[in-house]
């Protein structure tokens, strides 16, 4: 017959979300600005989508960095 050991449940890591979110809103926000001055040659080669992605990147990054300002506030998380 097995042996029925338990699993034990490893504890949880402690991270820095909102250092986590700033990187990658800078990123986005880097990229649109990098693309920016190429705006003709990308309309020319249907390749535009890539600064409007870069653009809704940072605008959700923005938003979801105001969210967990406004979580930690209200003390729901750490």
């Amino acid at each position: 017959m097995p042996d029925k050991r338990e699993l034990v449940q490893p504890p949880a890591v402690q991270m820095n979300t909102r250092r986590i979110a700033a990187v990658g809103t800078g990123v986005f926000l880097l990229g649109f600005l990098v693309l920016l001055p190429f705006y003709g040659w990308l309309g020319s080669h249907d390749h535009r989508i890539w600064l409007w992605t870069c653009l809704a990147g940072a605008v959700l990054g923005i938003v979801g960095w105001s969210l967990m300002v406004k979580h930690k506030r209200d003390g729901r998380t750490i």
